[in-house]
């Protein structure tokens, strides 16, 4: 559904988007889910066009119910991933004769490892929390090279390490509208605080001709900041077959400071400077159909979904907005039905993302989907006759 998530919970499934759900697990089941994704993002820019490929491992999560309205849940989740390559090229002022290509690429991310609990206090209304671990590195790397071999080669290299923690909590309130009707309000809390990871930037020039190079390296301390994270979402339900929800999130990018390398007075600087970010506003819709999730019949027990979101730009390129984001997707969930296992699901859906701005790159990305939900029974009382 397109990320949606914030109201939803589920019996049969995880939801680590708002640790409150984990209450609804169902008592009687142990809930292993793994997905992974491949997609392919097309780079366009002034006329030209680039392709790029790749694959993750999107997340492995379990949970169960431990005790009587209370649920866990533990995991492994990505937590941002960072992964192209792409150049262009033009002549250098009012020359044909040289030109000046410049080379942009990034790789890393980092990974969550996480462990939450849920609890329905009383009928309607649950709260919950997450405790994650982050670790990863990222590196981007800027290059400037020209065609006359004379002119020094200017390659900027930026890197970071990171080793700390996330802390996420949430809360859901759920009215019972009529015997078949319910609406659930979602509400999840991030907190933002210093990462403890020291980037650092290398700059190296070197003449293609003469081999001889010069390098500079500059390290910031603590120069990362994770942003305080709110999110609210409604989910309205009819009869267990129709939920339709709406999710808001901000980011509080705005007051964070960001690294960057400059030169000033002929003197490089590698610093952290305000206004380069902003905070970051997303909206998603969307919803899923099921006939009847407990029928008997194959077709009975397909899941439909779709879902829409609009999201802000969190960065500025020169001073201005930069690329804003619209991205749907259509998804479904097929019943794995056996002699021995009828709860199970396999999980497939496609999605399509667009990030643009007026005078920069557009991507258009194409993502598939697979995920696989195994729904034991595992806690059920066996009876001998």
């Amino acid at each position: 559904m397109n990320g949606l998530g914030i109201g939803f919970h589920e019996h049969n499934q995880i939801n680590f988007l708002n640790p409150a759900s984990y209450s609804s697990l169902d008592s009687l089941s142990f809930i292993f889910d793994v997905g992974m994704s491949g997609q392919i993002t097309n780079f366009e820019e002034n006329g030209k066009k680039q392709n790029a490929k790749n694959g993750n491992l999107e997340y492995v999560v379990a949970g169960f119910r431990v005790l009587k309205h209370v649920g866990i849940s533990f995991g492994v989740v990505p937590f941002t991933n960072v992964g192209y390559n792409y150049s262009n090229s033009s002549f250098v002022g009012n020359s044909l004769s040289t030109s000046v290509t410049n080379t942009y690429s990034g790789s890393g991310g980092l990974h969550q490892v996480y462990l939450g609990a849920g609890w329905e206090p009383f009928k309607g209304f649950a709260f919950g929390a997450n405790v994650s671990y982050l670790w990863g590195n990222i590196t981007r790397s800027v290059v400037n090279s020209y065609s006359d071999a004379s002119v020094n080669t200017l390659s900027k290299y930026y890197a970071a390490d990171v080793r700390s923690y996330r802390i996420d909590v949430g809360m859901q309130y759920t009215a019972q509208l009529s015997a078949k009707d319910a609406v659930t309000l979602g509400i999840t809390y991030g907190l933002g605080h210093k990462l403890k990871a020291d980037p650092s930037c290398t700059v190296v020039s070197k003449n293609l001709q003469t081999g001889v190079a010069d390098s500079t390296v500059q390290t910031i301390k603590d120069g990362y900041e994770l942003p305080t994270m709110i999110g609210a979402g409604l989910m309205y339900n009819h009869h267990n077959r129709l939920k339709i929800g709406l999710d808001y999130s901000l980011q509080k990018w705005a007051k964070i400071d960001f690294p960057e390398y400059s030169v000033v007075n002929d003197q490089p600087q590698y610093a952290l400077k305000s206004g380069l970010l902003k905070d970051r506003h997303k909206f998603t819709f969307g919803g899923e159909f099921c006939p009847n999730e407990m029928g008997r019949g194959f077709a009975q027990r397909m899941h439909y979904r779709a879902g829409v979101s609009y999201a802000t730009p969190y960065y500025k390129i020169n001073g201005a907005d930069g690329p804003k984001e619209i991205s749907a997707s259509l998804g479904f969930g097929i019943p794995i039905i056996n002699t021995w296992n009828n709860r199970s699901m396999l999980n497939i859906s496609v999605q399509w993302a667009r990030q643009s701005v007026t005078g920069f790159i557009t991507e258009n990305t194409f993502r598939l989907n697979v995920g696989l939900t195994f729904n034991e029974r595992w806690f059920a009382k066996w009876k001998l006759n």
